[in-house]
């Protein structure tokens, strides 16, 4: 995300916790959609786990409706850091018709900030929520419960973790690209980021700090003071529940990563642990030379890792020339 948009971002974003309690799957409100090529973009409103009223678009097959509506395997995919639903969405662009899958991509909420959940334990369980949350939005919506997936980049890509952590039973399978999985070890990596004089302009201070802050704000302190938090919101913490789940999991990580900096100890790190943990585990790995979360597009990468879970057909998908790939075991895995 350029910096010049996370000073905007930021404070607009930043909202507290409500008194009022989640009030159910979703709420009424009014639905509206947009047609995109293939594609047809529909967005409404639910209640996230604060109370905090927050919008959600789910991506259909242009053709899916009403009058035509035979059950859909779902994507669940989380926003990266500072943005929204609707941006993440549009890096899908027609894959959602291409493959014949729903895609639902929600704004989410933090503990205290709109876009920087950063993993919040109750983000995630608004997360496991997004299939009921899409059907009470759009009640002719049909899904194939047992073809639930969940994938993300950066933020979202951390949080597709964690929700594979604590709701197991609920996914077919995990994509995470260039994900945190040490919240506390990218905080404090956040002093290493770059920021110009145009982001020092736009911002008032650099943009390491200004991430900090936020970060302090959503999780109540720092690693420091407060180290339990961050471990909840670190994917490494659920490292054996993980590669215990038996469910596929691919992992994303490229060494020029400049935002999640120094990935072989993070996705890199994080990818070889599971393996060890259980070394019949279906986890496969994926490594190459890629700005943050570049590979997360319809026009990059995204189409071969929705092809190894079979959300698409071998035609639309390319080889996997420049990636270095570290198959999953043959051997079983039973859950």
């Amino acid at each position: 995300m350029r910096a010049s948009a996370l000073a905007v971002v930021a404070l607009a974003l930043l909202v507290a916790p409500s008194a009022l309690a989640a009030a159910g799957p979703a709420e009424k409100s009014t639905t509206t959609s947009v047609n995109r090529g293939h594609v047809t973009l529909w967005h409404f409103a639910y209640r996230s786990h604060t109370g905090a009223r927050r919008g959600v678009w789910v991506v259909l097959p242009r053709w899916y409706g009403p009058r035509m509506n035979p059950r859909l395997k779902l994507v669940i995919s989380p926003h990266g850091r500072g943005l929204d639903g609707r941006a993440n969405a549009n890096l899908w662009g027609g894959l959602p018709a291409k493959g014949n899958f729903a895609l639902i991509s929600p704004d989410g909420q933090g503990r205290r900030l709109g876009g920087y959940s950063w993993g919040s334990p109750g983000q995630v369980e608004d997360l496991a929520r997004m299939p009921s949350i899409a059907s009470a939005g759009l009640p002719w919506l049909r899904i194939d419960h047992r073809h639930i997936y969940a994938f993300g980049g950066s933020m979202g890509g951390q949080e597709a973790l964690l929700l594979l952590a604590r709701h197991p039973r609920l996914l077919a399978g995990v994509a995470a690209f260039d994900a945190v999985s040490d919240f506390a070890q990218q905080y404090r990596a956040f002093g290493k980021l770059r920021c110009n004089t145009r982001c020092l302009k736009d911002l008032g201070e650099p943009l390491g700090r200004r991430l900090q802050v936020l970060a302090r704000s959503e999780l109540g302190g720092s690693p420091r003071q407060r180290p339990l938090a961050f471990a909840e919101r670190s994917p490494a913490t659920y490292t054996r529940s993980i590669a215990a789940s038996c469910v596929p999991l691919q992992i994303w990580w490229s060494p020029a990563d400049r935002v999640v900096v120094n990935q072989q100890k993070q996705s890199g790190k994080f990818f070889w642990r599971l393996r060890a943990a259980n070394p019949r585990a279906p986890i496969s790995g994926y490594v190459g030379f890629w700005i943050h979360s570049h590979e997360m597009r319809s026009s990059t990468r995204l189409p071969f890792a929705l092809r190894q879970f079979g959300l698409l057909p071998p035609s639309t998908v390319t080889g996997h020339a420049g990636l270095h790939v570290v198959p999953a075991p043959r051997d079983g895995c039973e859950r």
